[in-house]
């Protein structure tokens, strides 16, 4: 308008569209803050959770199983070895069951079922915890046919990804694959008598012959890889491009002689990690990465607990436990960006970096796996720092000190994320909120449920009929939580994106505990947000 012009007064319906408009805009930012304000459910995501391991269950299915579109599979395994190894879970979107990912995924389960029992019991999931620990446990126990002999594999990767087939009509190669003392694994062995000393503690009340044989077996199976000492992927050849062992064997024997000194209270278990702490790389390796292969972070969190809680065993180890704690801080350290060296957002070698989204991120290829490990062990290490009477209640970084509170803050920050409070407003969590990844990368999922449709898929016809289909899975995969975004907080919603779309047993199990606690301090706030806690206490936090 120039000036000295009067205005010439708009039409009324002009103002009447203008005030619409006002209306309309008013209306889509107050939706915007409500799906930014919206309540995080810890309770459905755990519930979920768990909901998530009966869907990749291999073997003849119980009248129990809660997810409908699942039948009995992988039922002659074994028989050509002539031992019977039916059972298990399938590791990811195929139908091999790798045994060193799942015996992770079980250990995983198994530790936050201890560390937090009461919280997954508070949310009534109890119960659901205890089935997905034994599916595997058993399994393990069955492919320990002898002292040592464990069978590792069962299935082909290569076979198995030519094919896209609904479990239930599998026609590739069930070949198994075992590790013995002329073809060690001790990485393999290691990992399996970790979960199974873990899971022995699980069930030590409520079923306690079991908790027994358990233990039995993870006894027999550490002996087993510290006497034959070697990595699995050097005697199975067909694992390497799948689940090659790059950290070697050291990191899984250590873990094992932490947990079954756990288990058993045995100073010679402690005394085999502190021995061997310098020559085994539990004392010489930062870490910023904890994952199915590479366990040190996992090892130094356990050693440090130790001390944290004042264990009398500890004692006289105090010099090497202390090496382990240092190790373990570290890596606490690199998630909170609080160690030297790195920027604000934890860039730089010695920090994990972030996404501008704040996702912690360690690499391209299913990097949710990364943050889930990650947000266990912050907090359980908030809880073991919680109720320290050693460390002052504090992590003590390059950077600046950092309380109970700072290190559950991150966990849930991670855990919100993959909730769906990121950039893109998506939960990667498969059925869990208003918008998840529908076009998971799983042959089960994406195929007609065969209860639905027994009619017969072969090998190519669900490529073609099933694989390049843009339509969203028949099947919802509920609780499984997906490869991710990449490091721009980028993510796309495709079957054949398997780096981003395809969900992982070891993705879920460490969120169990994760969410369990998350929900158990939700329940527990107060009207103005806090926690109820005292200062320091792990619960005395504000949003």
């Amino acid at each position: 308008m120039s000036r000295g012009r009067a205005r010439r007064p708009a039409p009324a319906g002009s103002v009447r569209a203008a005030a619409l408009l006002l209306l309309l805009v008013a209306a889509a930012a107050a939706a915007a803050a409500r799906i930014e304000e919206e309540e995080v459910d810890y309770g459905a995501a755990l519930s979920k959770s768990l909901l998530y391991f009966e869907a990749q269950r291999s073997g003849r299915l119980p009248h129990n199983q809660r997810v409908p579109w699942r039948g009995h599979s992988g039922l002659t395994d074994g028989l050509q070895q002539g031992v019977d190894l039916v059972g298990g879970y399938y590791d990811a979107g195929d139908h091999v069951k790798f045994g060193l990912p799942m015996a992770f995924t079980v250990t995983m389960l198994s530790w936050g079922a201890i560390e937090f029992g009461d919280d997954v019991a508070a949310a009534g999931e109890w119960g659901h915890a205890l089935e997905a620990i034994k599916w595997g446990t058993d399994y393990f126990v069955k492919a320990h046919t002898e002292p040592f002999v464990y069978w590792a594999e069962v299935g082909d990767g290569d076979t198995d990804h030519y094919c896209w087939q609904r479990p239930e009509d599998m026609t590739t190669s069930r070949q198994a694959y075992r590790i013995d003392p002329d073809n060690p694994g001790s990485d393999l062995a290691g990992e399996t008598a970790a979960a199974l000393a873990a899971a022995s503690i699980v069930f030590r009340r409520s079923n306690p012959h079991y908790s027994h044989l358990l233990l039995h077996h993870a006894q027999q199976l550490f002996e087993f890889g510290d006497r034959y000492q070697g990595t699995y992927d050097s005697s199975i050849a067909e694992v390497r491009s799948y689940y090659a062992s790059v950290s070697g064997y050291r990191d899984e024997l250590l873990w094992a002689a932490l947990w079954l000194h756990r288990a058993t209270g045995r100073d010679d278990y402690l005394r085999y990690a502190v021995d061997r702490a310098e020559d085994f790389g539990g004392v010489g390796w930062a870490m910023t990465e904890f994952s199915w292969d590479v366990k040190y972070a996992g090892v130094q969190v356990l050693a440090a607990k130790l001390l944290l809680e004042g264990d009398p065993q500890a004692a006289p180890h105090r010099a090497a436990l202390e090496q382990y704690k240092a190790k373990a801080e570290h890596y606490l350290c690199a998630c909170l960006g609080l160690n030297a060296g790195g920027g604000v957002n934890g860039n730089g070698s010695d920090n994990v970096d972030r996404s501008p989204g704040g996702m912690l991120y360690v690499r391209q290829w299913n990097n949710l796996q990364y943050v889930s490990s990650a947000a266990f062990l912050l907090t359980a290490y908030s809880h073991y720092l919680s109720s320290s009477t050693t460390s002052g209640g504090l992590l003590r970084c390059p950077r600046g000190a950092a309380a109970p509170a700072d290190l559950l803050a991150l966990a849930r920050s991670q855990a919100d994320y993959i909730l769906g409070r990121n950039p893109l407003r998506l939960s990667y969590m498969v059925g869990y909120g208003r918008r998840f990844p529908v076009r998971v990368h799983h042959r089960g999922a994406s195929i007609v449920a065969h209860k639905a449709n027994s009619r017969f898929i072969g090998c190519m016809q669900g490529f073609d009929d099933w694989f390049g289909r843009g339509r969203a899975n028949p099947n919802v995969l509920a609780g499984a939580i997906v490869g991710g975004p990449n490091c721009r907080d980028e993510f796309r919603d495709d079957r054949g994106n398997y780096m981003q779309t395809e969900a992982c047993t070891y993705n879920t199990a460490p969120m169990v505990g994760v969410f369990a606690r998350l929900h158990r301090l939700a329940t527990e706030e107060g009207p103005e947000g806090c926690r109820r806690g005292t200062a320091g206490d792990d619960q005395a936090e504000c949003r």
